[in-house]
């Protein structure tokens, strides 16, 4: 008889069951993270697949066995059957036609690796492939989801139906929102089930009615509505999008967001997506028609165009093209690409080679400047190679080669071609215990200049430079208790020595160059600029040491470094000229006070008059992942002509069970005026949410002739409803990441 039941459970009910369990779970389309246990006041059931039976074995239990007449078989009192993938237990079960039938009554419980179901009954006609489950209550395994329906029926011909059915996220008893409806279908082979009468409840009131739907019921794409987004801000208005899913194809899809916005009209968005065996990209574009919010009612849009592939082996294809309407479209309207701060978008198309040795990258590099912003040089084209090889066991060899034309949007401004090859060889020695480099290179540059009447430049320049580079470092490592037991110590002083040629340079424009920001790192750079415009002339030795301490599992606990160049000689390039011997002393501090304390801070002074041209400090205390609270402050004695000093506190800490706060304010202490205060209090449960957010920040709108205003704010306030399970779950890290700042951590300890 156990070998009968077997074959009649693993054969018949468990596919049907584990059918049903996972359509009803699609239909109800349950959220796809765990909730926080803490704010339930049940916890989601679990369940372990180490009970389960060998696939295509049965084991039946039950305190008493009957068979009648062969063709009958009785079980009650406890009855378990357990099959390779569920679990039944009920009061009694009864199996007739020599395996043909089965009915399971009084406390059924139904339970696998998804769900788990309450019923007064089960029939089950194995003939007919049929099984009823009546008067249900369902739990989701994993998730705070449950719900109840009065039938369920499966049938292999038609599918399922539940009649009657509810669901929620909230717990048994305690059901703030809940969605009814009077039957739910899912035919068997179709990727759509169907709802009539659906109710939406919250606290019993029932606020919304569709009175007919459909709904995909597996994990492909589906085309179908997304969860909309409601804001409100002084820029935008009310601002409502709703998003529409299509899938074109496997490989092909698009998301049309009309977005509704009362102060302004109604703009439309949408992405299209490709995939092939070898590229990958996606072209996006909102458009505004008549915006009603500015005088004369123009037309806005941005576009984005992105595409990635391989066109044959070792070629690789990347395209990066940006646009915009006008100068104030994201500050007016936002990007999930750029922010309210940037001056350019790049615009960009790479062809590229890349082999064991060598590596050949082809671009051209353009951008859309807003505002009355500098304007960029643009590469058209910019051919660069790469190609490395070993002389021998001992000996590297590096060539650098680059062909480049600049040219300028301005009709008065200078243009240029630039060809560059520099080949090194050097000796490098690496090991355990440290490492070692000597190197040599040839900087060879021929520039042919157009358009430079009236101006300091030639028409035709060729710069040969040599360069000398020594470098040296050596670990050391050691068992230390100074800041607690099972520590070790490392100290990794290095040394660099660096000799660069000197040759007049005045008579080549900037193209591609700009002072670079310098940190310990960068002492080791011997290069003051970006790009080859200028390449200072060097003598110098720079020093500089690190010591780590590690724990027992080798995480950095506390990191110093110190560097300083000293200087043999003055620097003879007229845009990298120094005054003194030696440069800012460059220091960097991360510091793991203990496990809720940390410390970074980087800094550079000027020894000769202990001026501190540059520093950061970040202070955070971090109790776990939701309560912290930060402070840093950033200064910079001279950018681009600017002081930039600006302090900052940044907390999230929560108020109760359920209420959650975040807030942000950046404070110029060089104009002494607020940059940013934002704030956002939440309420959660573990079915639902709101969250209310308050912001004011610099507006930084440009004026007819392109100019920044720096003296006015915008604020705005929003609220959003969150029902967890029909659409994303409450997360205080998307109020901590929100805003012009948003939320960083300030040390780099492993």
């Amino acid at each position: 008889m156990k070998k009968t039941c077997a074959m009649l459970v693993s054969a018949t009910l468990m596919p049907t069951v584990a059918f049903a369990q996972e359509t009803t779970k699609s239909a109800l389309n349950t959220a796809s993270s765990a909730v926080p246990l803490e704010l339930c006041s049940a916890e989601p059931i679990a369940f372990s697949s180490q009970s389960l039976m060998p696939k295509g074995h049965v084991k039946v239990e039950a305190n008493r066995t009957e068979i009648v007449e062969n063709k009958v078989a009785l079980f009650s009192g406890n009855v378990d059957i357990t099959s390779d993938s569920a679990t039944i237990s009920a009061s009694q079960a009864q199996v007739n036609g020599n395996g043909k039938d089965l009915i399971a009554k009084g406390d059924v419980t139904y339970q696998d690796a998804q769900l788990k179901v309450e019923s007064d009954s089960v029939s089950l006609r194995s003939e007919e492939e049929r099984l009823e489950m009546k008067n249900t209550r369902y739990q989701l395994t994993g998730f705070v989801g449950q719900g109840a329906a009065q039938d369920i029926l499966l049938d292999t011909d038609t599918g399922i139906v539940l009649k009657d059915v509810s669901f929620t996220t909230c717990p048994d008893g305690e059901e703030d929102w809940l969605l009814r409806a009077s039957e739910i279908s899912l035919e068997k082979g179709t990727v759509w089930g169907q709802a009539k009468h659906t109710r939406f409840y919250i606290a019993d009131v029932p606020v919304f009615y569709l009175p007919y739907f459909a709904f995909p019921v597996s994990n492909e794409r589906q085309t179908g509505l997304l969860f909309p987004e409601l804001t409100s801000s002084s820029r935008t208005g009310v601002d409502y999008t709703q998003p529409f899913y299509w899938n074109i194809a496997p490989n092909y899809d698009m998301t049309i967001s009309p977005r509704v916005m009362t102060r302004r009209g109604v703009q439309l968005n949408t992405e299209f997506r490709y995939l092939t065996d070898n590229s990958q990209g996606k072209a996006y574009v909102e458009y505004l028609p008549s915006d009603s919010d500015i005088s004369g009612n123009p037309d806005r849009y941005f576009y984005r165009l992105e595409h990635q592939g391989v066109i044959a082996e070792d070629w690789l294809l990347n395209v990066d093209f940006n646009g915009l309407s006008d100068n104030n479209y994201l500050l007016d309207l936002g990007s999930d690409y750029y922010s309210r701060a940037d001056t350019h978008l790049y615009r960009s198309i790479g062809l590229s080679y890349y082999s064991q040795n060598l590596s050949v990258n082809m671009q051209i590099k353009d951008f859309e400047v807003l505002g009355d912003t500098a304007d960029s040089y643009r590469a058209l084209p910019e051919l660069k190679m790469r190609y490395t090889t070993s002389l021998g066991d001992y000996v590297e060899f590096d060539l650098e080669s680059e062909i480049a034309h600049f040219d300028n949007n301005s009709s008065t401004a200078p243009t240029a071609t630039r060809y560059h090859i520099a080949p090194t060889v050097s000796l490098p020695v690496r090991a355990a215990w440290g490492e070692f480099v000597a190197e040599t290179t040839l900087f060879q540059t021929v520039y042919q200049q157009d358009n430079v009447e009236g101006t300091n430049l030639d028409e035709s320049v060729d710069r040969t430079l040599g360069q000398a580079r020594l470098y040296g470092a050596l670990y050391f490592e050691r068992e230390t208790s100074f800041f607690s037991n099972d520590m070790s110590m490392t100290l990794e002083p290095k040394v660099q020595y660096l000799y660069t040629s000197y040759e007049d340079q005045t008579a080549i424009g900037f193209y591609d160059s700009t002072p670079l920001l310098t940190d310990v790192e960068g002492l080791f750079r011997g290069q003051e600029f970006t790009g080859l415009d200028r390449i200072s002339d060097n003598n110098q030795i720079t020093l500089g040491v690190t010591t780590r301490t590690l724990d027992k599992n080798n995480r950095e606990q506390f990191v110093l470094s110190v560097g300083q160049i000293f200087y043999l000689e003055d620097n003879k390039v007229i845009a990298a000229t120094k005054n003194q011997d030696r440069s800012a002393l460059a220091a960097e501090v991360d510091w793991r006070l203990n496990d809720r304390w940390f410390l970074h801070t980087d800094v550079q002074v000027t020894t000769e008059t202990d001026k501190v041209d540059l520093s950061s400090v970040g202070v955070e205390y971090r109790k776990d992942d939701s309560r912290f609270v930060q402070l840093n402050h950033r200064y910079v004695r001279d950018l681009s002509g600017e002081t930039i000093d600006q302090i900052g506190l940044s907390a999230s800490w929560p108020l109760s069970e359920n209420w959650h706060w975040v807030g942000r304010t950046y404070r110029d202490l060089e104009r002494d005026r607020s940059v940013e205060t934002y704030t956002g209090i939440q309420y959660e449960s573990c079915c639902w949410a709101i969250r209310l957010v308050a912001q004011r920040s610099l507006n930084n709108r440009y004026n007819e002739g392109g100019l920044q205003n720096t003296d006015d704010f915008d604020s705005g306030i929003s609220l959003q409803f969150i029902f967890k399970g029909i659409g994303s779950s409450g997360a205080r890290r998307n109020m901590l990441q929100d805003g012009m700042f948003g939320y960083r951590q300030p040390y780099s300890l492993n």
